[in-house]
């Protein structure tokens, strides 16, 4: 952070908030509160359908605070009234999140004979609302360590605060937001309406299944092999939100992400698939299709995959040894507030209220009780279920901060929270097969530690970009964290509700309800338990992830992150960072001086957040569309029987027109101040 004018050399200025601390404000009212859970359960439910059916969510805190912001501006509400209603509004996606990764695999795993009862709906209930209150506990304790950690840029929650700052700088701020908005959302319409293939799969070939001449890469060689088969490639995705949160994170944190990518697809499956060929067969699902496309993306999903697990392992590990000082510091915080009187908490100022640690403690050990008597009453067991609550409170706040700091790299739309849950997964079965659990009690209490902390550590990634929103606005810590908790039980409670609805519809595991996350839960639940999984490949990306941290590589867990996440995501999110480098690049070759810098990073950030939201949008839009036409039997009508991904291609040539451009052209006059930049 820049030195003002008159400050010495080498002193750090404090961080002002947008609404000054000793300015008093609307914050948390009953119409914020209302049309937050209004917004979190609409959210929430439509999130629950999408990432069913496509193995994905839509990052709900872009919506949420635009909705909110229209909303409450026509009822004359402050921008800390506005804060509070995003907060509470965004959380609802994060909870579904959670649950559509869990609760499914309890009924694909076959230990919960239905999802349409009472009793399924209590324990689901229960388990979303534990987890959910502990991610807001876990996330309060570290809360202030991270959210002021230069090192952690916090994409999404700049372009939130952007969002809530361009309604109260005037027009030309609020003119790159909305403007884009449209963009984003009409682009995204577009290609669901069949107008341009917004992806594409690119199939070579690595070797034949005898001794012939074949073709190898698009380049068209000749070689002579004895063994192969064939590689899928994914062409980046046409994505205005992909290429947005790329450019907000910059080229450095979006290369180191897709090099995980392209180690996996570049790399593994292409060797595999040469040196075993039709071997391969034998270590994927018995009805994986015979065509070596299909074997491709199996292989990825079923031996790259558990690698990257292992290497997300090592990588948590390794992330938290480094915030080890920022650990401690935060805990001895937390700590220490436990000796505060009232009076003490009382004069602090009002952007450092937030709930006692008294009050956190005493909460998490309600939390430790409850659950407990859950576990033991689900699985039949005592002992187990007791050390399963015990594992679940120490693994679910040690992922609660992973996902915190892989937030504040990546946004909560890319937090791997599914890969996450997989490591905890793998813990707890690990637990129970030591302890000599087995057959469906095992799976019950494997499967209900993963679901607590999957939304737990879901929660605590969201709370956390909410908390650097309120950091950067100026909103109060204690209101936003009771703004939470209120907004996690109400959408605890409703959760159930579109889960079972489209259970009963498709069912899960459906060709309409694919659940791909539940789907892999269930698998390595039932053979964990059951002395069926393949542990040399979560050893290998152990392995891995030592060789990276010796190779002394920036984020390993960026790397694994990158394995794991489909190719087109990171592709697109890699060339979002590189129009933002080649833009900057531009600024300076023409000699652009600091405050026309600055007006170049601000418009920038606008741009592509208005491209984020305008696809979050109309991406909650579409799945409305598609739900109704399912439910109907609809057929949705495109544009193009088969559209073309050349023309997607064009498509993101003008988007990178747009956010190369754009900034550039507001650089303006050199000798006017610079403007406050909203990245701190």
């Amino acid at each position: 952070m820049s030195t003002p004018a008159g400050d010495a050399p080498g002193v750090i200025r404090k961080h002002r908030p947008y609404v000054p601390e000793n300015m008093e404000m609307k914050e948390l009212t009953f119409r914020a509160i209302f049309l937050g859970l209004i917004l979190t359960v609409i959210l929430g439910a439509a999130n629950a359908y999408l990432g069913l059916r496509a193995g994905i969510t839509i990052a709900a805190t872009y919506p949420a605070a635009v909705i909110s912001m229209a909303v409450l501006r026509a009822w004359k509400g402050s921008l800390l009234e506005e804060n509070i209603a995003r907060t509470a509004g965004s959380i609802g996606e994060s909870v579904a999140a959670g649950a559509i990764f869990t609760l499914p695999a309890f009924v694909l795993a076959g230990v919960w004979p239905s999802f349409w009862s009472f009793d399924s709906y209590w324990k689901s209930t229960a388990l979303i609302m534990v987890g959910s209150i502990l991610g807001v506990l876990f996330i309060s304790l570290v809360r202030r360590v991270m959210v002021e950690d230069p090192e952690l840029p916090f994409p999404e929650s700049v372009a939130a605060s952007e969002i809530h700052k361009a309604g109260q700088r005037g027009a030309q701020a609020a003119k790159y937001l909305f403007w884009n908005i449209g963009v984003g959302g009409i682009i995204y319409i577009l290609g669901s309406f069949g107008l341009f293939a917004p992806g594409k799969d690119f199939h070579f070939a690595v070797g034949s299944l005898g001794r012939s001449e074949v073709r190898l890469g698009l380049a068209g060689t000749k070689n002579i092999v004895a063994a192969g088969g064939s590689s899928t490639f994914a062409a980046p995705s046409v994505s205005p939100a992909y290429l947005g949160v790329g450019y907000i994170i910059g080229l450095r944190l979006a290369s180191i992400q897709f090099a995980g990518g392209v180690l996996a697809w570049g790399l593994m499956v292409p060797l595999l698939i040469y040196f075993l060929g039709p071997q391969l067969k034998q270590y994927l699902p018995a009805d994986t299709p015979d065509d070596w496309t299909t074997m491709a993306i199996s292989v990825w999903k079923f031996v790259v995959r558990p690698i990257a697990v292992g290497g997300m392992l090592v990588g948590a590990a390794y992330t938290l040894f480094k915030m080890g000082k920022s650990l401690t510091a935060g805990f001895g915080k937390a700590i220490s507030d436990l000796r505060q009187t009232a009076d003490q908490r009382a004069q602090l100022s009002r952007t450092e209220q937030y709930m006692s640690s008294k009050a956190v403690f005493g909460l998490i050990a309600l939390m430790f009780v409850a659950m407990s008597a859950l576990y033991i009453h689900m699985t039949g067991l005592f002992a187990p279920a007791i050390l399963a609550a015990v594992v679940m409170i120490i693994v679910g706040f040690f992922f609660a901060t992973v996902s915190g700091n892989l937030v504040g790299f990546i946004g909560s739309s890319n937090n791997p929270i599914s890969g996450l849950t997989l490591s905890t997964l793998l813990i707890a079965a690990l637990l129970m097969v030591s302890l000599g659990v087995s057959g469906r009690s095992g799976v019950l209490a494997v499967l209900s530690v993963a679901a607590v902390v999957c939304v737990s550590s879901a929660v605590a990634g969201e709370l956390l970009q909410d908390f650097k929103v309120g950091y950067i606005l100026g909103g109060t810590p204690r209101r936003i964290q009771t703004a939470e908790l209120i907004a996690v039980v109400v959408a605890s409670m409703v959760m159930y509700f579109p889960l079972a609805l489209l259970n009963k519809s498709f069912g899960f595991g459906s060709r309409e309800l694919a659940a791909p996350q539940a789907g892999l839960m269930a698998t390595l639940a039932v053979g964990v338990v059951g002395g069926n999984m393949p542990w040399p490949l979560v050893v290998v990306g152990i392995f891995m992830g030592i060789g990276m941290i010796l190779m002394q590589v920036r984020s390993p867990m960026l790397v694994a992150v990158g394995m794991y996440l489909p190719f087109e995501t990171t592709f697109a999110i890699f060339l979002g960072g590189v129009f933002r480098a080649f833009g900057d690049w531009l600024a300076r070759r023409r000699g652009f001086n600091s405050a026309q810098l600055a007006r170049v990073e601000n418009a920038g950030v606008l741009t592509a957040s208005g491209l984020i939201v305008g696809e979050s949008l109309m991406g909650l839009v579409w799945a409305g569309i598609v739900a109704v036409a399912k439910a109907r039997n609809w057929n949705i009508p495109q544009i193009f029987a088969n559209p073309s991904y050349l023309f997607g291609l064009f498509v993101m040539a003008a988007l990178a027109a747009i956010m190369i451009r754009i900034p550039l052209t507001s650089g303006g006059d050199p000798n006017e101040p610079a403007p406050p930049v909203g990245m701190m």
